[in-house]
């Protein structure tokens, strides 16, 4: 048996034994606690339920399918998501042989002969194909195919991150909008008042029953309230423009569903266990993707510090003549074994393998930091929802009772008891009042999609 063939037999056996160099991944260990500190509520996670199912009114729906479809930031995602898979693919083809092929025809010039009787020289007409496949001894491919694999993950984390935050930025700006609304609205109502109220005034100072003091104080609230309604119409536009924007149009109206006062969402909003955050946010995973990706590469450089070992294999047909270029003397082939190490670069490779750790151990902080981060949000929204709730309760009784204070106010005045200050004090605070409860009932439903978000929840489109 030849000492070629001997050697072809034992590579098999040679690979199966080989092993990849550099660590191999595992998850780091997470210390969680067993529920949230501001969890009241157990049972089955909110990050549960698909956002269709948590956001109910139709119009808001349409227009997070719209954003899905249309949105740039998310189309981005996508088409990264598709550079790594070709990526993967490309990484993937480093486990077999590159097959090359070349030709030559020289056309100008005296032809000369062959340097080794049946091979090509630039002066002959030759055909050849060659063949070069990487012996994975180190473990360089395997360790590459899992930093391909890994980054390519972690893009399809981070376009699910996308379509999370997309579908709460969707639902948060549209409750603004309807605030926006409902404060409008009360502000017009408000100034519709005013508007009676400078009127009636000025009919009494023309009677002389009051002092030119008490109409310039009614004019100048009316103006007041005038302004805060520019002001809002200027809100509304913007908020509008904000929201074309993540529907990837440009500006246009919005149109509306529900009113505020009819969005619903569920009377308890369980968070879940912790641990499960770590299995189902996609920022987490998407930082423990990266931590992967980075451990892989470990071992790309320590494998880098090894020689390489290749096969190598090089056949064709060559002749001086174009004539006699597929004569049966024409053939030529040769096949073997190739070494390529470093040499003066070794010590290079050895800075670069220390700097792919140090890449490792930023990683792993950075990846550290997003569940903190992840945890701060969750507790954030969880108490967020839980005092929404008292405040707007708080707030709908103030506003109950400044109603029932106006009527009093408005009741003294008529009677002589008091001055118009009274009912002036009183009107400007049930306008402060009813403006704060629409505040507060958004307040509700964005703390709710913040949680779902902060959670992971579902972000399929429906």
């Amino acid at each position: 048996m030849s000492v070629w063939l001997r050697m072809l037999l034992l590579l098999p056996g040679l690979l199966l034994v080989s092993c990849a160099m550099g660590p191999n991944y595992s998850r780091p260990t997470i210390d969680t606690a067993d529920k949230f500190r501001m969890a009241e509520v157990e049972g089955e996670s909110i990050a549960n339920l698909p956002w269709w199912e948590l956001l109910h009114d139709e119009q808001l729906q349409q227009l997070i399918r719209q954003a899905l479809a249309e949105n740039r930031d998310l189309k981005q995602a996508v088409a990264s998501v598709e550079e790594f898979q070709a990526r993967t693919f490309m990484a993937r083809s480093d486990f077999f042989p590159g097959i090359g092929m070349s030709t030559n025809a020289p056309v100008l010039g005296p032809l000369g002969g062959f340097v080794i009787p049946g091979f090509p020289t630039p002066f002959s007409f030759f055909g050849q194909s060659s063949l070069n496949w990487e012996l994975d001894i180190w473990g360089r491919v395997r360790r590459s195919n899992e930093a391909a694999r890994a980054d390519l993950m972690a893009r399809e984390e981070n376009r699910r991150a996308v379509i999370l935050t997309l579908v709460s930025e969707v639902a948060q700006s549209y409750f603004d909008l309807l605030q926006l609304d409902m404060q409008l609205d009360i502000v017009r109502r408000t100034l519709q008042s005013w508007e009676e109220t400078v009127a009636l005034a000025q009919h009494r100072l023309r009677g002389g029953v009051i002092s030119r003091l008490d109409v310039d104080q009614f004019e100048a609230e009316r103006a007041s309230v005038s302004a805060r309604v520019a002001e809002l119409e200027r809100q509304t536009v913007q908020k509008e423009n904000e929201l074309s924007v993540l529907l990837g149009k440009n500006p246009v109206p919005i149109p509306r569903g529900g009113l505020l006062i009819e969005q619903m969402m569920p009377l308890e909003v369980p968070a879940g266990l912790p641990s499960d955050l770590l299995q189902r946010r996609p920022d987490i995973l998407q930082a423990e993707q990266a931590l992967a990706a980075a451990t892989a590469r470990i071992g790309m450089a320590k494998a880098a510090r090894f020689p390489r070992i290749t096969l190598t294999g090089l056949l064709g047909v060559a002749s001086p003549r174009l004539a006699n270029l597929l004569t049966s003397r024409s053939e030529f082939g040769v096949g073997g074994i190739g070494l390529a190490g470093p040499l003066l670069n070794a010590q290079t490779l050895g800075h670069e393998q220390r700097a792919v750790e140090a890449q490792a151990r930023k990683v792993l902080a950075q990846y550290e930091q997003t569940i903190l981060v992840a945890f701060k949000e969750v507790e954030d929204a969880l108490v967020a929802v839980r005092t929404a709730q008292d405040q707007r309760k708080a707030q709908q009784d103030r506003v109950t009772a400044l109603h029932s204070a106006l009527q009093v106010a408005n009741l003294r005045y008529q009677a002589g008891i008091t001055s118009y200050l009274e009912v002036l004090t009183t009107k400007r605070n049930l306008f402060a009042a009813e403006s704060t409860l629409t505040t507060a009932r958004r307040l509700h439903l964005v703390s709710v999609v913040q949680l779902y978000k902060a959670l992971g929840g579902g972000w399929s489109p429906g």
